[in-house]
Formats: structure tokens, sequence, C-alpha cells
């Protein structure tokens, strides 16, 4: 835990209980505050007390006792609405804080000697995978490195700091959207899609909050900025143009670069020791499978070199990446049979990547909470789908993007649709059928979360499996 020493003595106010409002909330505790925590919802109370954390109504409460507002990234700021507690505490002339500004605030009340490094990492696709595997190949070489944020534990909630650790933290355009103080010694920004717009209130101010991350980068500290979408190259160029080019890393999967790292035809390239060499070969990397993650990659690679780390070590480092749950992660092999939990894969960006690495047999179960946007763009890949097995909320509007173009069936649930696929891909003549769960869709219908998806989506198919043979799990 990062005790937060900032409201000694003082009166807090929190809101949401989950995963980062708990750690935070904890964090304040540790560091003296006398911390009052609500959730509107009864379930998230109640893991709060069973974590320690004070819970009681805030909105019964003369807010002029308080002296700021702790909020979860889940809770609106801006759009639609300002959430009620936001309104509150503005009303009161409250600050309104997220947990990554008290991480910053406290790491920046540090002495420089003893002050840490941090990585931050954003954008609208690849974020967790590539905050995973910076998180890899800093331990691989032998650096202490914290990995958290919006991935994993909750950024108040890894170890104290050190002069000699590393925070690599994964950062939502909601984690973002509060920072001022926030600092990162290599800020990564990956990519650009729609995402999210409801809450930004359209997509100039979502990529507003995401350039937050470069917020208060100094002479000595590295941006390093996908350029595969034209978003991304404009935030490139505009840094470029602020800062000068010695600052920003550019980052590509589908170009080769005159400065900075790419990955194309396999082939990783960056500039080692004043010339352009080739570092790496992802085919090496099994856990990277996928153009975007050669950007991914290549973004890591970017990081590791700026933190003076040797090429070859990286690139070891890069190959021996396991990949990340519910990203493109093979479940089992049946036969021919690959079955890929993409769980992740929570708008038609992600799943266009998904659907982009295997050229044909592919079943793919689609739907679930629809995002804004649907799935039009995904009509480049469609003739790659052997048949789609629609679920969720989503299956209907899928199906009338569908229709016509791609066969479908209205699978209605999960253990439907997995099965139906699994049968279908065994009849498939096909060298290798693939049943992918990319669903294209948020989870809140059916599911807790995408991990909660990706996690019935194993069990399913494990079941299925169980009462096959020529059964091969990973690993056996």
């Amino acid at each position: 835990m990062i005790p937060v020493t900032e409201f000694r003595g003082r009166h807090v106010a929190l809101f949401g209980l989950a995963r980062t409002g708990i750690a935070a909330a904890r964090a304040l505790i540790a560091g003296g505050a006398t911390v009052h925590a609500w959730d509107d919802d009864a379930a998230a109370r109640e893991r709060g007390i069973e974590a320690g954390i004070p819970v009681e109504d805030i909105n019964a409460r003369d807010w002029r006792g308080y002296s700021a507002l702790v909020l979860s990234p889940g809770v609106p700021l801006h759009f639609p609405r300002p959430h009620r507690v936001v309104q509150l505490a503005r009303d009161c002339n409250l600050p309104i804080i997220g947990d990554v500004e008290l991480f910053a605030r406290t790491i920046n009340a540090l002495p420089a000697r003893q002050r840490p490094r941090v990585v931050g990492i954003t954008g609208t696709n690849g974020k967790s995978t590539t905050t995973a595997l910076i998180g890899h190949v800093l331990s691989a070489c032998n650096l202490d490195a914290r990995v958290g944020g919006n991935i994993g534990r909750g950024v108040l909630d890894l170890d104290a700091p050190h002069a000699g650790a590393v925070y690599v933290l994964e950062l939502s355009s909601y984690q973002l959207d509060p920072v001022e103080s926030l600092r990162c010694d290599a800020a990564v920004f990956l990519n650009i899609a729609p995402d999210h717009l409801d809450r930004h209130g359209g997509i100039e101010n979502y990529v507003t909050a995401k350039k937050r991350i470069f917020r208060n980068q100094g002479s000595d500290d590295t941006a390093v900025v996908g350029v595969d979408d034209d978003w991304s190259r404009g935030v490139c160029s505009w840094l470029t143009q602020t800062r000068g080019s010695g600052q920003v890393t550019p980052v590509s999967a589908r170009s080769s670069l005159g400065k900075g790292v790419f990955a194309v035809g396999g082939r990783m390239w960056a500039d080692v020791g004043g010339r352009k060499e080739c570092v790496a070969l992802l085919e090496r990397a099994p856990g990277l499978r996928g153009r975007h993650n050669a950007q991914n990659a290549a973004a890591a690679f970017a990081v590791a070199l700026s933190m003076g780390l040797d090429a070859q070590a990286v690139a070891e480092a890069i190959y021996s990446f396991p990949g990340l749950p519910h990203r493109l992660e093979t479940v089992a092999r049946s036969g021919r049979i690959l079955f890929v939990n993409d769980s992740k894969a929570t708008n038609a960006d992600a799943t266009a990547q998904a659907l982009d690495v295997w050229p044909e047999a592919i079943h793919w179960i689609a739907g679930g909470l629809p995002k804004d946007g649907g799935i039009e763009s995904l009509a480049p890949w469609f003739g790659r789908v052997a048949r789609a097995y629609l679920i969720g909320q989503g299956a209907h509007l899928l199906a009338r993007t569908l229709q016509g173009k791609v066969e479908f069936v209205m699978a209605e649930d999960l253990e439907t649709a997995t099965s139906m696929a699994a049968h279908d891909a065994a009849a498939s003549t096909a060298a290798q059928p693939v049943v992918l769960l990319s669903p294209a869709c948020a989870s809140f219908d059916q599911f807790q979360s995408f991990e909660h998806r990706g996690d019935a989506f194993r069990a399913i198919v494990s079941e299925i499996l169980a009462r096959g043979d020529e059964v091969i799990l990973p690993g056996a």
C-alpha cells in the first residue's frame, strides 16, 4: 500500500467502493485521514465494510466539513451529466480527486532522490497488454516493476515507493480526466478509436482526456506515440511541434518509420546506437499474436530503450511474455479446432484486431451490451467468418449489420453459442477452424465484467471438451 498523508487529520468524502475506491480509502486511512465512504450499490457497500472501510451515507452529512471528494473513475464527472456527489462537491468548492491524482501528489512530495520512475500507458485498445508487457520486460531486466492502475491492483494498493522502483500504470480516460499532478517519465499513447463517448461528450474530449498523460513531462521524459490511426498521428505531430522530436518516439505496426520503433513483416526495427536495426522477430513471441500486438511490442521496446536497457535483453523478454488472460487467449485445442477467449474485446476496433489474425474458418461469438458505432467497421473481415453466433442485448443490432453478408444464428446465451460454434467447427474442412469469443460489446447485460464472461467461456469450453476426445490443453 502507498499511504496518502496529504489529508492527515482531515475528513474526506469518498464515493465508489470498487477495486480502486477501496484501495484509495485504505491509503487515506493509513495516511491519517478520516474517510467517509459511500456507494449507491448495496453489494459494493458490503464489500467496503468487509474490507474495513468506514461506510456511511455521505448524502446525509454536511459537506462543508469535508476537505475533498475522492471519486472512483467509473463515476461521471462531466457527461452525460455530473453525478450528484460531483455537484455537491462543486457547490462546496471541494477539490475532486481520483486515485491516480492521490498517487501523483504522494510521489511528488518525496525528495527527488527518493522518487521512483513512472511509466503510464493509455489508448483505446492494447493498454492492458502493453502495460503487462512493459512490466514483464522491466522485471526480466532486473528492475523492480510494479504493475497496476486500470489493470490488476489499484495504483494505491501497490507497494510503497523507493528510488529504484518503476510504477507501470495502465491509465484509462476516466482515470486521466481529473489528473493534474501526474508526471510520467515515459508516457505511452497507443491509439484512438471511438469509445466511451457518452462519458466524454464526443471524441475530441475523449482524446483531450487521453492527452493528459503527457501533462507535466519535462525535458528528460519520453513520449511514445502510436501513429497507425489519424487521431494518434495528430497527437504525435502536436507533441513533436511543442516539444521537439528528441522527446517523442513514434511507433507503428503498419509502416516503416525513419525515426522510432516499427514492426512490419514479423520483424521489429528500432534506433540502436545511432542506426536502425532489426531488434526482434515477433514470430518468436507467441503471446503477442496479431498486428495490433506488434504495435504493443514496439511501444514496450521504445519504453525499455528510453530507460537504457539492452536491446537484446529486451527482445528476449518480449519472446517470453505469456500474453494476457481474455485477450486472444488460447484456452484449448481439440484436434484441429482452436478455442480463443478474446472477451476483453469490448468494441469493434478490438474485435477487428482478433478477426485479422486468422484468414478463414472463424466461428465468431459476438454480442452483449452494444457500443456506439456498432460493428459496421468490421465489414472488411466478414469474409473470414464462417458463421456468427449472436448473444445478449446487442444481438439484434449486430444481426442487422450481418444480414446478407455473414451467416449467423441468434444463440442468445454464451453456453448455447459456444456449443453451436464447437459443433460447426468440428464439421469444418478447414485446416484450423477457430471458435472465437470476441464480442465487440460490453459484458454488463449478462455478466459482471469481461473477466466474468471470459471465465464462463473457459468453463463452457472445458465442459464441452470433457465430453469429447483428442483434447490438448495448453501446457499439457
